[in-house]
């Protein structure tokens, strides 16, 4: 049994804005689990496409009633390839990718289409398939549903990263991750808690001294 998904997103960025940082999106906050990349092939045909392979390296933290499964000493990081062809003329890019170790406890494979948003031109719409399988035994069910949870989880994080750096490129402020903003938000609230501290003492104070002045006002 194989589990799928099928999906579609949308950048507010033209193909040719996307096609671009497509090579230029590692890293970018949200890709903190891609290790490394690298392009092992490249070639331009006789129709003009341009064909590419990559070995991507990610971290692959498996799920803890998984790693019984396997020695303690079994990379954590995860093979992935990514073959993708570009057409140009029809503004198309198609990528495929799939794990080439770790297969025993999970495959993904991935299909993805870019291409002109047929409702705005200036924007462009993914088409995303994927298929999650596990020939481990009597635990693949479990481990195909963790792989589809998790993909929709970095599907989620590709996103933002793409419009992250779409908006560097684009000389725009990109969004501020989660991580920045509860910062943000974390040191505002130290610095309210503060000056609250600081006005009850004074409000403290304050009273305290003129509780004083009225007892001795009491003894004259």
């Amino acid at each position: 049994m194989v589990k799928y998904f099928l999906g579609q997103s949308v950048l507010r960025s033209s193909w040719d804005q996307v096609f671009a940082a497509f090579w230029q999106r590692y890293p970018n906050p949200y890709s903190k689990h891609v290790l490394t990349e690298d392009i092992v092939h490249r070639e331009v045909t006789p129709d003009q496409k341009l064909l590419s392979r990559r070995l991507l390296t990610k971290t692959n933290r498996m799920p803890r009633w998984a790693e019984r499964f396997f020695p303690a000493n079994v990379a954590h990081s995860v093979y992935i390839l990514e073959d993708s062809i570009v057409d140009p003329q029809n503004q198309t890019m198609t990528t495929f990718t799939w794990n080439i170790n770790h297969a025993r406890l999970m495959v993904v494979e991935e299909r993805c289409v870019y291409c002109v948003n047929p409702e705005n031109s200036g924007w462009t719409e993914i088409r995303r398939e994927a298929w999650v399988s596990s020939s481990l035994f009597g635990v693949s069910r479990a481990v195909q549903e963790f792989g589809l949870a998790r993909f929709k989880s970095n599907v989620t994080k590709t996103i933002k990263g793409f419009e992250y750096i779409l908006a560097k490129l684009q000389g725009e402020a990109p969004s501020k991750t989660l991580v920045e903003t509860a910062k943000e938000a974390t040191e505002k609230a130290k610095e309210t808690a503060l000056a609250a501290t600081e006005k009850a003492k004074d409000l403290a104070s304050k009273a305290a001294t003129k509780k004083q002045q009225q007892q001795q006002q009491q003894y004259v």
